[in-house]
Formats: C-alpha cells, structure tokens, sequence
C-alpha cells in the first residue's frame, strides 16, 4: 500500500496538441500532493496521466515517464486496466451507479477483480471500506438502498469507499468537493487527512484554503495564453508555495492577485 510516483519530463497530447509540457515531479508516499492553477491549465490533465485514464479520450497520449515504485505505468505491456487497479480515482461530480445499491457500488470494482468473492468476504469488505470512507454509520442499516439516494457528500465519500475498496495504491482526487456544501466538504477533507496514513493522494483543487488545509505539497500550474500548453511552474512544502513562494507568477496566483 502506499507508493512513491516519479514523472519525469511528460508531455501530455490531445492529438497533436500538446496540452501539457515538460512535467517532472516526486511525490511521496502516504502524503497528499494539492495541484493548483487557474483553469485550462492543465491540472485535471496531468492529473489522469496518473492512472492512465488521458488515453480514454480519443487522441489521448503521452511521451515521458510515469514510475509508481519504480515501475513505468507505460512501459511496453502494461495493461491500463490494471494500473487502474493500483491508481484509484474519484471525480468532480459523485458518480455512483444510480441503480445499484450502496453495496453493489462499494463491491463494483472488487467484483470485477475477484468473481468468486464469499458472502461473508464481501460483507467485511462492505464494511471496512464505507468505515474507511467514514460512511458505515450513517448507510449500515440500508446497504441495500440504491447509491443515488444518499445526499451529494454522502455519495461522494461512497465513490471513495468505492476506490479503497480494490486496495489501491494511490487515490488521485480531481476537485472533490467542488460540488459539494462546506459540511460535506469538511468531511471529505478530515478523510482525505485520515486515508493518507495508507495510500498516496494527490487531489486538484481550485480553493485555495483547501489546498492549504489538507495538503503536504503543492504544485502550481500554469499556462503562457489560449493554445499554449500547461506548465509546472513551482513545487514545494504547501506552507512555503503559500507563505514564500520562489516565482512571481506563484505568488501573484496564491495571493488573488490573478487567475
């Protein structure tokens, strides 16, 4: 559990756009990594590089290197599915299967890996992740109502219990509580700060406060104009990126002063 990703120099396409530029960066294990930067900047891009989900989208490739402990996710064989596995992701908007029941949706990707999976281990795994997920109390006496009923915040800590429940590696959260309400949005903080003590995180994130709050570094993007790829421009310990950043362009972005 927990691993250690090294990029280096990716460039990120669309076709033969090149979105993102020249990307290298470490993050730790067991930390939580905030990417930050004005829209279309490429964030939310870079970020599904990570998992290999930028290929998904027609015309979507990269050159460079993606090492997870070590292991380049795009070396010759890798099959995506299976860094998928290993490289959990949550998204903007909850998306539980809005016909299954929050059961089904905890179990769905743990399904897909292991068919033969024992009532009474699926029932522990059911549990174990919405209790990871900070979930159990509020849903344990109805596991078999359908995810689609449960309130915004509530359904997006059911797509994390959903995550952790194949045993990731690494969970990449793409701006998690932007359609959230502040409640629901401390929740998912207070978790994010509990599950890094077991997987690796990195969240994209436009609140800045959040970035700060739950964050061990940051990394700034930026872009040059329209057309122009997303670069890294600045990474660092979150409290110096906030407090004493090196470049202008940083400190113009975290002050308000632009984007």
């Amino acid at each position: 559990m927990s691993k250690s990703i090294e990029v280096q120099d990716l460039n990120v396409y669309y076709s033969d756009f090149l979105a993102v530029e020249g990307v290298s960066i470490d993050i730790e294990p067991r930390s939580v990594t905030a990417f930050i930067g004005p829209s279309g900047c490429g964030k939310s891009t870079f970020l599904r590089t990570l998992n290999r989900m930028h290929e998904v989208i027609p015309g979507g490739h990269v050159k460079g290197r993606v090492l997870i402990d070590g292991d380049d996710l795009y070396g010759p064989g890798v099959d995506p599915v299976l860094v998928r596995r290993h490289v959990g992701m949550v998204f903007q908007r909850p998306n539980p299967f809005p016909t299954m029941s929050i059961r089904e949706n905890v179990l769905a990707g743990a399904k897909l890996n292991d068919k033969r999976m024992s009532k009474s281990d699926a029932d522990a795994l059911v549990e174990k992740s919405l209790q990871g997920a900070n979930l159990w109390n509020e849903v344990k006496d109805r596991l078999d109502k359908p995810g689609g009923g449960l309130s915004g915040g509530q359904q997006q800590r059911l797509c994390i219990a959903r995550a952790i429940a194949v045993s990731p590696d690494v969970l990449l959260m793409d701006e998690p509580c932007s359609a959230l309400d502040p409640i629901s949005t401390f929740a998912i903080e207070e978790l994010i700060g509990e599950l890094k003590s077991e997987y690796t995180i990195v969240i994209v994130t436009h609140n800045m406060q959040q970035a700060s709050r739950v964050s061990d570094k940051t990394a700034f993007f930026n872009i040059a104009g329209t057309g122009k790829p997303g670069k890294l421009i600045e990474y660092n310990d979150t409290a110096a990126i906030f407090t004493a950043p090196t470049v202008q362009a940083t400190e113009d972005y975290v002050s308000g002063r632009f984007g």
